[in-house]
């Protein structure tokens, strides 16, 4: 089944074994998929705050790509509204800034995947990724108010959007705001019947399952039913002579040129170089192309352990950067995985990623002949479309979760989320700095079990790395030289510690002698083999190890130690390398 590791073009593991009887469900999963993309890709462009034909650029050439080099089933690739957040904070509005950040962010997704740098994303963590997210759907929620009632003129930041949509709701526009609440509430309700749609048993009559099939795709292409009903409306306002709605607008006809991205910028003052532009974006080129790749694996992961099959990581980076390149020569703005159409493609039945076919032909279809029906689109009904495909993101049991299971993770959680209001790429950048911070705290300050006694027990709860060995050292000297009753001897249980470093070695040797200077002895046991050799190769002198705990505790605890007569012990003279 499609959908397992394979090579450089996983298409050909799949393609030679296709059979007739995909054939209809990934038909059917694309027309799906299509009839939801269409009306997304108006949306997004305009939430990116781009021409919006940019958001029916944007979604076919993904499609196409991830059909040869695609390991997931199910995913699709292209306009987001987490992307579109992006792009708007990053291309200022300007098509050809949106072009070349994905010709860039594609260069650089790739790269990864040629060097699988994949793993970098693990350092991006949940809370994170939860406090980004909740943030955007707010903020791209309210973005959308003003084109629910109607307004103009609305600054793009936050904070300032939300005083002046307040300042300024008595201009509202009544049409506007009657068709927008309506498009939301038959939205809630479509999204709704189909969460509550039973499944057609085969041995119900022949017009029950019909009848359950028709519900279904009204339900799964409800964005398209909506925009189309609003569409006529408009219309039908037009053709009576007067206009309550705010029209989308005309938008160019045709495919777009395929042409490589414009590496520089006319400006009335001027041009407007690469290096300049690229300064412009500035953290925008970390930002889009991390936050693509992390998007398109999360969904690849999580419907493939869904579906039962396995995804290549790497492939899927390699598979999302090609998408990017090739998409910003037909003037696409960066993509990703989209969760929604995601969620309709599986949900339809797709057996291979060439349902994607179907969902690029139909995009390519809506380009060369419907680019003069969506004139009469109102901008309330894209707004209802964003608003309805945002909202679910915000995930208010999260905070219950963490505060409950770990609360120190709500401080990356709430430091992303808040300063997200602020600004997008401050929010994420101090998520993570926030979380690496608390990740070199717990790898600086690992949990030390100490047993006390005759003979003092110490036991690293986890591996130990540079950082760590001070707080080891510390905890050793304060228990063994500092107490009332000090010890015979140390015992330094290893059995969690898989690897050191060379400054662990050093911090080893400072304690050996340190102990030895107050007539203490320190012995080690549980050592793996890669640090034991590690030590020994180090020559530390008055090095001493023991197979297991137990056999340390029991010549440490006997007479006092003699390293001339102890089996267990590999020992140097004082000309080791390390002393």
């Amino acid at each position: 089944m499609p959908g397992s590791r394979c090579p450089a073009l996983p298409v050909l593991r799949w393609l030679p074994r296709y059979c007739r009887a995909w054939l209809p469900l990934d038909l059917l999963a694309g027309l799906a998929v299509g009839l939801t993309a269409v009306p997304q890709a108006l949306a997004y462009a305009e939430l990116a705050g781009l021409p919006l034909q940019y958001g029916l650029y944007s979604s076919f050439m993904g499609c196409f790509v991830y059909f040869f080099l695609g390991t997931a089933k199910d995913v699709t690739l292209g306009p987001t509204a987490i992307m579109s957040l992006l792009v708007s904070s990053y291309a200022f509005h300007e098509p050809v800034y949106a072009v070349l950040l994905a010709f860039l962010s594609g260069c650089i997704q790739l790269a990864m995947g040629l060097l699988h740098l994949g793993f970098l994303l693990d350092f991006i963590s949940c809370p994170v990724i939860k406090g980004f997210t909740s943030a955007a759907s707010i903020t791209i929620s309210f973005n959308q108010i003003k084109n629910i009632l109607g307004l103009q003129g609305i600054p793009r930041q936050f904070f300032l959007q939300v005083y002046e949509t307040l300042r300024r709701i008595g201009e509202t526009r009544a049409g506007d705001a009657v068709l927008g609440l309506a498009c939301l509430a038959a939205l809630a309700a479509l999204r709704a019947m189909k969460s509550h749609l039973p499944q057609a048993a085969s041995a119900e009559p022949l017009a029950a399952r019909i009848s359950c099939w028709i519900v279904w795709i009204s339900a799964t292409a409800r964005n398209a039913l909506v925009v189309l009903f609003a569409g006529l409306v408009a219309y039908s306002f037009q053709v009576m002579g007067s206009q309550p709605l705010t029209l989308t607008g005309s938008i160019p006809r045709g495919l777009p040129a395929f042409r490589p991205p414009r590496f520089s910028l006319a400006a009335p003052n001027g041009t407007v170089p690469f290096p300049t532009m690229v300064e412009d974006m500035g953290v925008g080129l970390a930002v889009v192309p991390l936050m693509g790749l992390l998007e398109t694996i999360a969904i690849a992961k999580a419907f493939a352990s869904q579906n039962g099959y396995r995804i290549d990581p790497n492939q899927e980076l390699l598979a999302l950067g090609v998408a990017n390149i090739l998409g910003s020569f037909v003037s696409s703005y960066p993509i990703t995985g989209s969760f929604g159409r995601t969620a309709v493609n599986a949900q339809s039945g797709v057996c291979t990623p060439a349902g994607g076919l179907v969902t690029g032909a139909l995009v390519l279809l809506s380009l060369a002949y419907l680019t003069s029906l969506f004139y009469y689109i109102p901008k309330a009904a894209l707004a209802a479309v964003i608003i309805s495909a945002v909202l679910p993101m915000f995930d208010v049991g999260i905070f219950r979760t963490l505060w409950r299971v770990k609360r120190l993770d709500l401080v990356p959680l709430c430091v992303t989320f808040l300063l997200c209001f602020w600004e997008v790429q401050y929010g994420i950048v101090a998520g993570v700095l926030v979380s690496g911070i608390l990740l070199l705290y717990s790898i600086a300050r690992p949990p030390i079990k100490v047993s006390e006694g005759d003979v003092l027990l110490v036991q690293p709860g986890s591996s130990l790395h540079f950082p760590a060995i001070e707080c080891l050292r510390d905890t050793v000297c304060r228990r063994a030289l500092a107490a009332a009753s000090p010890p015979r001897s140390v015992i330094l249980d290893c059995c969690h510690i898989s690897s050191i470093d060379y400054t662990v070695v050093v911090g080893l040797a400072e304690l050996l002698q340190e102990l030895h200077k107050h007539g203490l002895s320190l012995a080690f046991c549980g050592l793996k083999d890669p640090v034991l050799q590690v030590l020994l190769s180090a020559d530390l002198e008055g090095f001493q190890h023991f197979p297991s705990r137990e056999e340390a505790e029991r010549c440490r605890g006997a007479e006092p130690w003699d390293s001339r007569t102890d089996p267990f012990t590999s020992t140097t003279e004082s000309s080791g390398l390390i002393q």
